[in-house]
């Protein structure tokens, strides 16, 4: 605690961060149940993003850039009710609250350090929260080829049982099978919608799914037989997926312990003698060794996730 103003500061723009995204998530809340009401009732419903945007000016500056293009793309395969510019301020908030906070509990070494670790973790919270919903939806591909192969044996044509899985199934499949209906509704091929539909959620099941779709829609056949094959392959694959995911929960557990206990570790060091990392930190050698234990840390994380990372 070398410096109690710099932590409350840290502390304080923390909270703020923190209290930004409770009234975030509770007008997004809001805004979902108007739309609900809406839609019960068989009014017009709000359009997507019908609340009001923060940080606008940010959120065009940055479109213009490649980063703001790649942080769109990403944003996109996520879900979040979020613009490009909105995330790069809350994190941008949250890297500076962490730079205080560590500077000040720490050492001032650790305070670009913590930094980097919060731009890591945002990029990493974009991954993880993308990952998520391609799971959500490799869980509802079974049932999306179910419903199109019911659809097709009914004799609809394969525009038609698209948009009628966008309406039966529940996020996420029915979000995205909505995007790729209304772009099939204004001209699009169903060859660019659905392999943009892999690039936003890029899976082997959907792969092999969309090219089924692809193929029987332009050469014709069986269509019928091979979405029921399909439909079981994927039920197998499932359950596949979730034994593996249950062996692994201890492999991607231990990788997000090593880096923990180094940092539990820094921090029980500087609360038994007060100061001990600024002056170890005071010197070339003291940061070029604590910098190489930073970096085994996050090789060891680096490497137990590889060896936790089985593709079924």
């Amino acid at each position: 605690m070398n410096n109690p103003a710099l932590l409350a500061i840290g502390a304080t723009l923390l909270c703020g961060v923190l209290a930004v995204a409770g009234v975030h998530s509770y007008a997004s809340g809001r805004a979902q149940r108007a739309a609900l009401v809406d839609r019960l009732a068989a009014t017009p419903m709000l359009p997507p993003g019908g609340r009001t945007r923060r940080f606008t000016a940010v959120d065009r500056r940055l479109r213009r850039t490649r980063l703001g293009r790649r942080i769109q793309l990403k944003l996109a395969a996520t879900g979040l009710d979020l613009t490009p510019g909105e995330f790069l301020v809350y994190t941008c908030l949250t890297v500076a609250a962490l730079w205080l906070i560590a500077a000040s509990v720490l050492a001032p070494f650790f305070g670009p350090v913590a930094g980097i670790v919060g731009v890591w973790g945002g990029n990493m919270f974009l991954n993880w929260q993308r990952q998520k919903r391609i799971e959500a939806f490799i869980n509802q591909l079974p049932d999306l080829a179910r419903i199109l192969a019911n659809a097709t044996q009914a004799g609809l044509a394969l525009r038609t049982a698209l948009a009628m899985a966008a309406e039966e199934l529940e996020a996420p499949a029915g979000e995205e099978l909505s995007v790729v209906a209304n772009q099939l509704s204004v001209g699009r091929s169903i060859d660019d919608a659905l392999g943009e539909l892999t690039e936003r959620l890029p899976s082997r099941e959907l792969v092999v799914l969309v090219t089924t779709l692809i193929l029987s829609n332009k050469a014709g056949g069986t269509v019928v037989s091979s979405l029921r094959n399909l439909t079981v392959t994927l039920e197998e694959r499932k359950e596949t997926r979730r034994e593996v995911r249950t062996m692994l929960s201890e492999v991607n557990a231990t990788a997000f312990t090593v880096p923990a206990l180094g940092a539990g570790a820094l921090l029980m060091l500087n609360a038994m003698q007060d100061g001990a990392l600024a002056r170890v930190t005071g010197s070339a050698l003291g940061q070029i060794l604590i910098l190489v234990s930073l970096g085994l840390y996050a090789t060891g994380f680096v490497v137990i996730r590889r060896l936790g990372k089985i593709e079924v």
